[in-house]
C-alpha cells in the first residue's frame, strides 16, 4: 500500500510501496483505478493508469494487486469485444450503461455460462504442459481445446464430462508436489511470451485473396507484415480485409488508437459478416480489441499486448491466426507521451529511445511454432503504420520496416486516383518470395514463380518508359514499347485492382489468380508475335477480347472465362493482321 504524491495525466507517483515489484497491477485512488509499475525507485513506484485520472488528488492511498496485468483466456473469448486491458465492453455495458465507469471491474470471461466439455484423456493418462485434455464447442464454427497450463505435468486420477463453469474443475492431475485442479481458463500476464516447443521456418503462405498480396508481396503463416500509409490511402481497408478474407483459422483485430468512427465501423461490420469457407458469422472465429484514439492513453499501450497473448493462446491450440493491429503509430505516440511525462530523455522526433525494442518485442511474437503439446500453430502480425503526411522517413516506419519481412507501402496517389488496394508495387517488397517458392510451385502451378517475376519487370520497366515519355512524347517510342506499356496497364487495372465491395471481386483464390496473371502474360507474348506481322497497338483497345479481360475479374467460372479470352484473341489478332485492319 502507498500513498499518491504526483499525478501527470496518465502518470501518477506513489511512495511508501517497498517490496512491490516492476509491472505489478495496482488499484489507485478511491475510485480504485487499474494501474501498472512501470519504475520503481526506492521506496516510491511510478504507475501508469489505465483510466481516466480526472478527479483523482495526492493523498489517496494505492494498493498493490500482487499480480502483473494478465487476461483470462478460455472458452468465451471467440464473438467477443474487449478494451486494451482484456475488459468484455458488451458486459460493461450492461453493467454501467454506454460510458466505461471509472475503476469498474469485469471478468474477461462468463463465469456464469456453462460450457459442454469433451475429455480428450482418461484416467491414468499421464499429461504435461500445453497437452490438449478436452475440448469445447465454443462457437459454430471452432473448436476450443483446453491445453494443461503452467508447469503441470503428471497423471490424471480423475477427469469430469459433462456441463461446467470456467471455474469449475475439469480434471485432477497428480503431481510431485500434490493434486493440481485443472479448470477450462487460465490467466497468463500479457507481458510475457507464452512458451513453445521450437520454431518452424515460415514456408506456408498466409493466403489473403488480395492478388496484389498473394501474388507479389506474399506474408508466411507466422509471418509479419507493415502496412504503411498516409491518411485515406486505404490502410483499415486493407487489415479488414485481411481479416475476412485470409485463410487463418482464427482472427484478432486490435483497434489500437484509430479514430472511435473507424472502430465504430468495425464493430458495426464484422457481425454482420459471414465466413466464405462456413457460411456462419465471421464473429464466430473472431476476437476484437478495441481501444480508439479518445480512450485513456496507456490502456492504448497494453492493447497489443493483450492482443497478441489471445493470439498465443489460440495458437497453442495448433490453430493459425492471424492478429491486425490497427495503428502502431498510435501505440507508439501513446508510448512517446508516457515517455515524455516519465521525463526520459526523448529520441528521435520526441520518441523514447526504446522505441525500436519495444516494436521487436511485439512483432518477434509472431512465428509459425511446435507447442508445448506437440501441435503446429502460428501467429501471423500485420500492422498499420500511419506516418503522418506520409512521411516513411518517420521512426515508427523506419524501425517496423527494419523488424518485418513484409512491406506493403501505400501510396497516397493511387488512391486518389481510386486504386485500391494502393500498394506501390515498386516500393513495396517481402522477404517471404523465396521461404514460399516451393508452396505456389507445387500447389498452385510450377509457372506461378516465372509469371510473377515477368509481370514485375513489365511493371518496372513501365515505370522507366513513363519517364521518358514525360520528356520526349509517347510518340516516339517504338511499338515493341508501347505494347509493353499497354500489358503493363492490364496488370494494373485488371490484376492488381480489386474491389472490397464487389461479392466476386472482393476475394480471389490462387488458382484465379495464376490463371488470370497466365492470361494477361500469355497474351503478351501472343501481341508480341503479332509485332512483326503488322500489329499496331493504336488499334488494340477497339478489339472485344480487352474488354473481356477487364472484366474477368468479376467471373465466377474463371477457367471457362479464360479459354474462351484465348480463343477470341487469338481468333481477332489473326484476323486483324490477315485481313490488313491493324
Amino acid at each position: 500500500m502507498g500513498i499518491i504524491s504526483r499525478i501527470s495525466g496518465p502518470v501518477i507517483e506513489a511512495r511508501g510501496m517497498k517490496g512491490a515489484k516492476m509491472f505489478e497491477l495496482v488499484r489507485a485512488g478511491t475510485e480504485k483505478l487499474i494501474g501498472e509499475i512501470i519504475q520503481l525507485r526506492e521506496d516510491n513506484a511510478i504507475i501508469q493508469v489505465y483510466e481516466d485520472t480526472n478527479g483523482l488528488q495526492p493523498g489517496e492511498i494505492v494498493v498493490s494487486t500482487g499480480a502483473p496485468l494478465q487476461i483470462d483466456l478460455g472458452p468465451g473469448l471467440l464473438n467477443n469485444i474487449y478494451d486494451g486491458v482484456g475488459r468484455p465492453l458488451e458486459a460493461i455495458a450492461k453493467k454501467s450503461g454506454s460510458f466505461i465507469s471509472k475503476g469498474i471491474d469485469v471478468p474477461g470471461l462468463d463465469k456464469r455460462r456453462k460450457f459442454k466439455f469433451n475429455p480428450a484423456v482418461k484416467k491414468g493418462d499421464k499429461v504435461k504442459a500445453g497437452d490438449i485434455i478436452g475440448t469445447v464447442k465454443e462457437t459454430g464454427i471452432i473448436e476450443h481445446r483446453i491445453v494443461v497450463p503452467g508447469t503441470i505435468s503428471g497423471k490424471i486420477i480423475k477427469i469430469n464430462r459433462g456441463n461446467f463453469t470456467v471455474e469449475e474443475t475439469i480434471a485432477v492431475v497428480k503431481t510431485r508436489n500434490g493434486e493440481e485442479r485443472i479448470r477450462m481458463h487460465q490467466k497468463w500476464a500479457v507481458r510475457r511470451p507464452r512458451p513453445i516447443r521450437t520454431r518452424l521456418p515460415p514456408s506456408v503462405p498466409l493466403v489473403t485473396g488480395q492478388r496484389v498480396f498473394d501474388t507479389f508481396f506474399p506474408i508466411a503463416k507466422g509471418g509479419t507484415a507493415a502496412i504503411p500509409g498516409p491518411f485515406g490511402a486505404g490502410k483499415t481497408v486493407a487489415q479488414q480485409n485481411l481479416a475476412k478474407w485470409s485463410d487463418a483459422d482464427i482472427i484478432v483485430y486490435v483497434g489500437c488508437g484509430e479514430r472511435g468512427n473507424e472502430m465504430t465501423e468495425v464493430l458495426n461490420e464484422f457481425p454482420s459478416l459471414l465466413d466464405p469457407k462456413t457460411g456462419k458469422p465471421l464473429m464466430e472465429r473472431t476476437v476484437i480489441v478495441a481501444n480508439t484514439s479518445n480512450m485513456p492513453v496507456a490502456a492504448r499501450e497494453a492493447s497489443v499486448y493483450t492482443g497478441v497473448t489471445i493470439a498465443e493462446y489460440f495458437r497453442d491450440m495448433g490453430y493459425s491466426v492471424a492478429l491486425m493491429a490497427d495503428s502502431t503509430s498510435r501505440w507508439a505516440e501513446a508510448m512517446r507521451e508516457i515517455s515524455s511525462r516519465l521525463e526520459e530523455m526523448p529520441g528521435e522526433e520526441g520518441y523514447p529511445a526504446y522505441l525500436s525494442s519495444r516494436l521487436a518485442q511485439f512483432y518477434e511474437r509472431a512465428g509459425r511454432v511446435k507447442t508445448l503439446g506437440n501441435k503446429e500453430g502460428a501467429v501471423s502480425i500485420v500492422g498499420a503504420v500511419s506516418p503522418p503526411g506520409g512521411d516513411f522517413s518517420e521512426p515508427v516506419t523506419q524501425n517496423t520496416l527494419r523488424i518485418t519481412k513484409a512491406f506493403w507501402a501505400l501510396d497516397a496517389s493511387l488512391a486518389y486516383r481510386r486504386h485500391f488496394p494502393s500498394v506501390n508495387w515498386l516500393t513495396s517488397y517481402s522477404l517471404y518470395l523465396e521461404n514460399t517458392v516451393d508452396y505456389f510451385n507445387t500447389k498452385v502451378s510450377p509457372e506461378f514463380t516465372r509469371l510473377r517475376k515477368e509481370a514485375m519487370v513489365l511493371l518496372q520497366k513501365e515505370s522507366e518508359l513513363k519517364e521518358i515519355v514525360q520528356l520526349i512524347g509517347p510518340d516516339a517510342l517504338g511499338e515493341d514499347d508501347k505494347l509493353m506499356l499497354d500489358t503493363a496497364k492490364s496488370l494494373r487495372e485488371d490484376f492488381l485492382q480489386q474491389s472490397a465491395y464487389d461479392d466476386v471481386d472482393s476475394y480471389c483464390s490462387l488458382e484465379k489468380q495464376y490463371l488470370m496473371l497466365k492470361l494477361i502474360m500469355s497474351i503478351h507474348k501472343l501481341e508480341e508475335e503479332k509485332l512483326g506481322k503488322g500489329l499496331k497497338t493504336s488499334s488494340l483497345q477497339k478489339l472485344k477480347f480487352k474488354e473481356r479481360i477487364a472484366r474477368m475479374k468479376f467471373s465466377r467460372e474463371i477457367r471457362k472465362e479464360v479459354k474462351d479470352i484465348t480463343l477470341l484473341a487469338e481468333k481477332e489478332l489473326e484476323q486483324g493482321v490477315r485481313e490488313g485492319l491493324i
